[in-house]
């Protein structure tokens, strides 16, 4: 039975991905699937080209001939049904072997160790490119409304080869013209994973794979634009920025090669393949913001709600639909939905799919109402750059090594129930090596604010000079199974906080390694550092005022999102946040629950704070908001999975906001409220402003 809904305002859009196998009934078929896409208000279909268990390798001749054919027939039926299409040609250079040969003479991917493809190509290649071109723009010919670009349109995560490719003869011949003399593979796999500082290689390797990637681009855009008469876009779907950052790619350099006519689309990768914990929204909330800083204005944002395989067994409709909401509350112009199997043939023949898409819209309409694509994300923000990468420092041997972003910095803030922002904010964390891939000014601008550091970024930003600003010398980081004096590190004791827990403890037992923290004069040691037997190992936290004006606060734990999760953590982790933000607090910290997960954004004088509940169990938020509004004067909607959108009463006893009725697992709270406080899209000094 379908749900009323209310035909006011913007509407969620449903993107169908789907596969309609040429011949036999097809037209039929297609005919079917629009029928379900009006019943269910879907507004497109993704056709995919040839995908999954129907991919063959690259096609050409009368393969490509009966595909053409194909498309152009379901097509026509679609849009003759009033539902837009577009197209996904399913591979690029190739995703991966599984047992697929090249057929058209392509020269194969190389891996860092020389492994060789057997069906994935070279970047570098000409015939490989010629191909690209032809085959993009033969399909742009029907006038799709986006052309996608695959994920395969990566150097990494190409199977079976180790770490990807971009080392092919190739690829290296390009890179010994920057060089100035020949360099083979194995010279330039040592010098790039050598310990230390990075080697000038690196870069310039970077560099060759980058202009690779942006001719290949540039030339599938302008076939697109020739052969569509500009009727078509290129979509580019995406995977995480960090390990984008190894293969040195420029984000606005590549969207303005692919765009066409100042417009193009994004496919950010954010969602898990199958059923996680509910608690791994934070990885999916923090995707999404960090995406969204890399993106142009012009380019619209479609995240894809994954599910592989294809079926309703690898991930539950809850499930689902809270990664729906998470992409629509970020600002999603559109939802790119995995939910029929890619060998299903018959949309018809799934009516549970229809009960998923009929049962979340509610929900999705009511938050695409709030107009979330032009509100501004606020909270703790987490610096980084896209060019990280280039300048790690690395112990040798491993391209892993290279991979570092704010993912994990996220996820120990969001779970703990502190907001988080890709934007500049008055209070940044900086955890982790990618301390690097900022200068010295740069650095000293974060430590005239409110920063939060982990024991690797103190111990670097030690070595680099800035320890009279932190507040304690780092001076070396110690491995868990390393003899250290007086034993090994097991608990940290809280020391310097009022109330319960003074003297009480967490543990660091299973930190797979610690700084050593030597506080300096005027510091607070708010935690110590303890071995089994109670002897003082070192500090566990300090908080510091610096002679800038700035308030640092720093951990000796170098993986704080491993440490053992509690209330007690999560207090000292808010008393930090509150250390940081000094004398005018204006973050929503919360609490009540394990795994309450906030995203808080502003929209004119109105700020939203939106929490999700990652527990399983059911959850009775709440807020502790500095300059709190009354209970009164706050819009709370609670949206319960699956369920219509219904207002949630809020109680204050002079203190924080609690919500009164449950709110379920994965289900989302919304809190709306007016301010007068003087939030801005850019709030501090910042390197990044």
């Amino acid at each position: 039975m379908k749900v009323p809904l209310t035909p006011r305002g913007p509407r969620a859009r449903y993107h169908l991905r789907y596969q309609l196998r040429p011949g036999g009934d097809l037209a039929e078929r297609a005919g079917h699937l629009a029928k379900v896409c009006q019943e269910n208000e879907v507004a497109e279909v993704v056709l995919l080209l040839g995908a999954e268990e129907a991919y063959t390798g690259h096609l050409a001749g009368a393969e490509e001939d009966t595909w053409f054919a194909a498309a152009a027939q379901a097509r026509d039926v679609l849009t003759g049904a009033g539902v837009e299409v577009s197209l996904n040609p399913w591979v690029t250079v190739g995703h991966a072997d599984r047992g697929r040969r090249d057929r058209l003479g392509f020269a194969p991917m190389v891996s860092p160790s020389g492994q060789v493809a057997a069906a994935q190509a070279s970047f570098a290649c000409p015939a490989w490119r010629t191909w690209l071109y032809a085959h993009y723009g033969r399909f742009a010919q029907l006038g799709f409304r986006v052309l996608w670009v695959e994920d395969d349109f990566r150097f990494h995560n190409h199977a079976p080869l180790d770490w990807g490719g971009g080392f092919e003869p190739l690829m290296m011949e390009r890179l010994s013209r920057l060089v100035g003399e020949e360099v083979t593979r194995e010279e330039v796999v040592a010098a790039v994973t050598a310990p230390g500082r990075p080697h000038p290689w690196r870069a310039l390797l970077q560099q060759v794979w980058r202009t690779a990637q942006l001719e290949v681009a540039e030339g599938l855009a302008q076939s697109v634009r020739e052969n569509s008469a500009g009727r078509s876009r290129l979509g580019l779907m995406s995977s995480l920025p960090a390990m984008h950052s190894v293969e040195g790619r420029d984000w606005d350099a590549l969207f303005t090669a692919l765009s066409i006519g100042q417009q193009a689309t994004q496919r950010p990768h954010f969602a898990p393949y199958s059923d996680t914990p509910g608690r791994s929204l934070t990885s999916a909330v923090w995707s999404l913001e960090a995406q969204r800083a890399l993106r142009p204005p012009y380019v619209a944002c479609e995240p894809e709600i994954e599910n592989w395989p294809h079926t309703a067994w690898s991930k539950s409709d809850t499930q689902t639909w809270s990664e729906m909401v998470t992409a629509q509350l970020s600002g999603a112009d559109a939802l790119l939905l995995n939910v029929h199997p890619s060998s299903a043939e018959r949309a018809e023949q799934f009516p549970r799919i229809d009960r998923l898409l009929s049962r979340a819209r509610p929900a999705l309409d009511w938050a695409a109402r709030l107009h979330p694509e032009q509100s501004a994300s606020l909270g703790i923000g987490l610096p980084w750059k896209p060019d990280t990468a280039t300048h790690l420092r690395t112990t040798g041997g491993s391209w892993q090594e290279l991979e570092a972003g704010p993912a994990r910095t996220a996820d120990f803030l969001l779970g703990y129930g502190v907001p988080v922002t890709a934007e500049p904010a008055p209070v940044q964390a900086l955890f982790g090596r990618a301390v690097d891939a900022f200068g010295d000014d740069e650095l000293r601008a974060m430590l005239s604010g409110g920063l939060l550091l982990d024991g690797v970024a103190a111990q670097l930003l030690t070595e680099r000079g800035f320890a009279d600003l932190l507040g304690v010398r780092a001076g070396r980081l110690y491995a868990r199974e390393e003899p250290a004096q007086p034993g090994p590190y097991a608990a940290e004791r809280i020391t310097a906080l009022a109330g319960a827990d003074e003297g009480a403890y967490v543990s660091v037992d299973v930190q797979p390694a610690l700084a050593l923290l030597e506080p300096a004069p005027g510091a607070q040691v708010i935690t110590e550092i303890l071995t089994p037997d109670d002897s003082q190992w070192g500090a566990g936290r300090c908080h510091y005022v610096n002679a800038l004006g700035g308030r640092v606060a720093v951990l000796a734990a170098t993986a704080p999102d491993r440490l053992a999760r509690s209330d007690r953590g999560q207090r000292l982790l808010h008393t930090s946040v509150r250390f940081l933000e000094g004398a005018h607090p204006r973050l929503p910290l919360i609490d009540g629950a394990p795994h309450l997960i906030p995203r808080l954004s502003r929209s004119g004088d109105t700020l939203r704070l939106a929490i999700a509940n990652g527990s399983a169990d059911p959850a009775h938020p709440r807020i502790d908001l500095p300059h709190a509004p009354a209970p009164d004067t706050v819009r709370a909607t609670l949206l319960a999975p699956l369920a219509d959108p219904a207002p949630a009463a809020m109680t204050s006893a002079a203190g924080p906001l609690h919500l009164e009725p449950a709110l379920p697992h994965r289900g989302w709270l919304v809190l709306e409220w007016r301010t007068a406080l003087g939030w801005s899209p850019v709030r501090s000094p910042s390197p990044l402003s």
